[in-house]
């Protein structure tokens, strides 16, 4: 049975959230309380909630004493209510004589097991109850964790998990009923030793977000910056929960305390972000804003200097063996934290989880890691991170009599003695939590991943090695790329069979800037694909598609005075885009994460996008000095002329281009991006972001039969009476005080391309005429002083100059 409409009870920030994000599903929600929730704050919120402010029609409010009977026409209730038993017991045995008999409800809890929730309820409740656990923010948060016991029926799970999985764009990762499942269990651990140790080794905030961030594949708010977002208050309740539930033993106790230092800093205020500020904060005396860091010994601030430790060098060449085996504090402190995580995590299962991929997926979508547990481990080498536990052991504590623990044959040889031999440290016992767990002992011969020529085999907890298999409908990059070679490559891209004569033409330069070796790529796989394939989807499993086009070779171009190379640059984009577009087979974008300038142009030149649905996509020149150069005008002409139709004669549209451009519009998801024809209605969204890729080859494939490129458009553009009315919005604009004098100088070359230049309504113009425009206006622009200012000051700060 699908998933037709959903209930949740408790409008809260989480129960809010889920309601948004069920709705922008598009599916209808009633979502009740104690009393009748308001929605204002849903439209207000930042991050939105809400995909487009249009979904908010599909959430219905109403009362848990009035509108509990409209729960019989749901097909999911879910519970978000205060973290009571008793309370959350009371709302289900009202639920049990309402619900439908194969509607499912489930808990939001983080912190009460399953077995306590249905204790004492109908066993057909029970059959129909699970925990589903929602990371906040809703929306953005891909991690949902299922939770079920021997009593749940399998098929009310498999349809919550497709739901969430196809149409919330959830990765659902099974949990067993244990004490904070499976990401908060370690992430919790993780956070309390990354905490403790850190002000152990007397670090500075600063130097341990630098270590424990991206070095480690973390997020670059590392532990700090972290504990700063959600909320030092947090980290007690957590603990609180887990020290009532949590076994005798368990290494996570160990963690329990909270430094005095942090208590200081709840009972005063200094909670994060939604307090006066947390391990940073914003000084705003004297109408200045410093960024400043506090002293973690002796609880004082001071401006906020950045890390400079010779261990996070090394981790750039040399990855995680070097950060972890240098003898600076970096170096020691990066030991300590990842011995005691990874050891932990191993240990875990299968007590958390039935295998390693679970485990690894819940921390990677749960808390943003790069790499999983089991990953970081082979990273190390599972033998060598095994054998250094083991030095630590033997130094913290008399060693533990009996057998030598089996190793794999020859593997001391392989890896050699001095791998992640430790550096000299202060104090002993860094390896804490006792023996080699049962499952890093199995992994030590050969790793918890092995990679084979077409086939990736993971460790099991018996020891046995299993395929790893995606679900139906999944396809990753990373896996063809880990067995295969690619058609064609260079420093900044790559092309790839992705299956059934459908190629993926990856970016893979910094950020996915575009840069001259991009465009020659796009113009060799132009050439290449009829010879050998039918269709070409352009994707990247990056954090972002494209940044936009290269902006530190512009300025560098531009200091020579190499101005021919810069319009070189221009001529091979608008040449290599126009390939594209005319290319004889279909070409579909698959976009995820930020799609901007010439990332943004690139997507308009294809005859069709698959989405994902978080998807943030604009044109920006113009904050840095510029106009879309490579096509971005021309097709957005294109379209607000064209896709659809619309009334009011040939100013409107024109008008319209004008206003996306001019003030950088981009759009905060692909529902919105329909809105400004980034999208067109014909257009796909994806929501979960692991099927992009499968959807788009899908979307490709579809479009190959009777595949005809499409026609050139012919433009009848107003020329000077656009011009003019454009340009008189801008000076509108500046005595408002809301545009810069160099805005208005922008906005002007803008309009000039817009409108057509010295032309009207009654000529017609071709797409190579109104790239010329854009080309003389983008050369025009780039050779002014005020946007190499501009340009410099956005590589310098990742901000505009408003100049």
């Amino acid at each position: 049975m699908n998933i037709q409409k959903v209930a949740v009870i408790g409008a809260g920030v989480m129960g809010a959230g889920i309601a948004a994000h069920i709705a922008n599903a598009g599916i209808p929600v009633l979502l009740l309380d104690l009393t009748t929730p308001t929605l204002d704050k849903l439209l207000k919120a930042d991050p939105a909630p809400l995909m487009h402010p249009k979904n908010v029609r599909l959430i219905t409010t109403g009362t848990i004493a009035d509108d509990l009977p409209a729960l019989a026409q749901c097909d999911w209730i879910i519970e978000a209510i205060v973290e009571r038993l008793a309370i959350k017991q009371e709302l289900y045995r009202k639920l049990a004589t309402i619900r439908r008999a194969d509607a499912v409800v489930s808990s939001n809890t983080s912190s009460i097991p399953l077995h306590e929730l249905v204790a004492g309820l109908p066993e057909d409740f029970a059959a129909h109850f699970m925990i589903t656990h929602f990371f906040n923010p809703p929306r953005y948060m891909r991690l949902l964790e299922i939770v079920s016991s021997a009593q749940t029926d399998p098929d009310a799970v498999a349809k919550i998990s497709q739901f969430c999985d196809h149409k919330l764009g959830k990765g659902v990762v099974a949990c067993k009923d244990t004490p904070g499942f499976i990401a908060n269990r370690i992430g919790i651990f993780w956070i309390q030793t990354a905490i403790q140790e850190a002000i152990a080794l007397g670090l500075t905030v600063e130097e341990a977000d630098a270590v424990v961030g991206k070095p480690m594949g973390i997020p670059k708010t590392g532990v700090f910056g972290l504990s700063d977002l959600v909320g030092i208050d947090l980290m007690p309740h957590l603990m609180r929960s887990m020290n009532r539930s949590l076994p005798a033993g368990d290494a996570l106790l160990e963690k329990a305390t909270i430094p005095p230092l942090i208590q200081t800093m709840i009972d005063t205020g200094y909670t994060g972000r939604k307090g006066k500020g947390g391990f940073y904060r914003l000084n705003r005396d004297g109408g200045a804003k410093i960024k400043e860091s506090i002293n973690l010994q002796t609880g004082e601030y001071s401006i906020s200097q950045p890390a400079k430790l010779n261990s996070v060098k090394a981790a750039r060449d040399g990855g995680l063996p070097a950060l972890i085996t240098h003898p600076d504090k970096g170096g020691q402190y990066a030991w300590r934290v990842l011995s005691q995580t990874l050891r932990y995590a191993a240990a875990l299962v299968p007590e958390i989880a039935d295998d390693i991929c679970a485990v690894n997926t819940a921390m990677k979508l749960g808390y943003n890691w790069k790499f999983g547990p089991f990953e970081l481990i082979d990273q190390l080498g599972a033998e060598a991170f095994a054998r250094r536990l083991e030095a630590d052991d033997a130094t913290a504590s008399p060693p533990i009599p009996g057998p030598s623990p089996a190793r794999g044959e020859g593997s001391e040889e392989a890896l050699g003695d001095c791998v992640l031999s430790p550096p000299p440290l202060a104090g002993g016992g860094l390896g804490r939590g006792g023996n080699i767990p049962p499952l890093l002992e199995k992994a030590r011969e050969q790793g918890f991943y092995r990679h084979a020529a077409n086939a990736t085999h993971y460790l099991q907890p018996d020891g046995t090695y299993r395929p790893l298999q995606r679900p139906p409908g999944v396809l990753l990059l990373a896996d063809l790329k880990r067995h295969a070679e690619p058609l064609l490559s260079n420093d900044a891209a790559s092309l790839w069979d992705i299956g059934d004569g459908v190629a993926c033409l990856e970016f893979h330069s910094k950020m996915n800037s575009l840069d001259p070796q991009i465009l020659e790529m796009i113009e060799e796989t132009v050439a290449f694909i009829p010879q050998h394939h039918q269709a070409l989807v352009i994707y990247n499993e990056g954090s972002n598609f494209s940044a936009g086009a290269n902006l530190g070779l512009l300025v560098f171009a531009a200091k020579l005075g190499g101005w021919d190379e810069v319009d070189n640059i221009v001529r091979a984009g608008q040449r290599a885009y126009q390939a594209l577009k005319y290319a004889p087979f279909p070409v579909i974008g698959a976009p995820s994460g930020m799609a901007l300038g010439g990332g943004c142009e690139i997507l308009l030149h294809c005859d069709a996008l698959q989405a994902h649905a978080e998807t943030y996509v604009g044109l920006v020149e113009t904050g840095v000095g510029l106009i879309p150069g490579w096509g971005g005008c021309k097709e957005m002409l294109h379209r607000w002329t064209q896709f659809p139709k619309r009334p009011g004669g040939f100013l409107p549209p024109v008008l319209k281009c004008f206003e996306i451009i001019s003030v950088a519009t981009v759009a905060k998801s692909a529902q919105e991006a329909r809105d400004y024809l980034f999208l067109r209605p014909h257009d796909g969204i994806t929501m979960n972001r692991d099927r992009l890729l499968a959807d788009a080859k899908a979307r490709a494939l579809a479009m190959v039969d009777g595949y005809r490129p499409p026609e050139p458009p012919v433009f009848h553009l107003p020329g000077a009476t656009a011009r003019v009315a454009m340009e008189m919005a801008v000076n509108d604009f500046r005595v408002q005080g809301k545009a810069t004098p160099y805005d208005a100088v922008i906005a002007k070359a803008l309009a000039v391309v817009l409108s057509g230049g010295d032309t009207d309504i009654t000529e017609t113009l071709s797409e190579t005429d109104v790239l010329a425009l854009e080309h003389a206006q983008f050369m025009q622009l780039v050779r002014n002083p005020e946007t190499l200012a501009r340009v410099s000051h956005m590589l310098e700060t990742g901000k505009p100059l408003r100049n």
